[in-house]
């Protein structure tokens, strides 16, 4: 059985005016990156949207690095993560004591304001 090894230097940026959190290995071109938006009101919330690795950096555990990175972030930030992505809700359920969950009121607002601006 293949062995699953983890980046050697992963480096996450946010790159919070485009909406990304970027995750870059040994320093070459963005191998994964979590699309997101910052949702307005009380509370606010960050909104992760879509969680994209490139092809040939699948495996490497980038894309878990990346969910992990960004609940940290938003709990540095004092708010809450609405994982919208399939796969940061999917990490979301297997890492409970990191991944707070989201009241279902606000994932149905985060909801609203995609579908009423999808170039979020």
């Amino acid at each position: 059985m293949a062995e699953r090894t983890g980046p050697r230097e992963l480096d996450i940026r946010d790159d919070r005016a485009n909406g990304k959190l970027l995750a870059y290995e040994n320093d070459k071109a963005a191998a994964g990156v979590i699309a997101y938006f910052v949702m307005d009101g009380d509370p606010a919330a960050l909104v992760a949207v879509h969680t994209v690795v490139e092809p040939g950096h699948e495996g490497k555990g980038i894309a878990g690095a990346l969910v992990q990175e960004f609940y940290a972030m938003a709990g540095r930030e004092g708010v809450p993560v609405v994982p919208l992505c399939t796969y940061a809700a999917k990490w979301a359920q297997r890492h409970p004591d990191q991944a707070p969950e989201a009241p279902a009121a606000l994932v149905e607002q985060a909801k609203t304001q995609l579908k009423s601006h999808p170039e979020l």
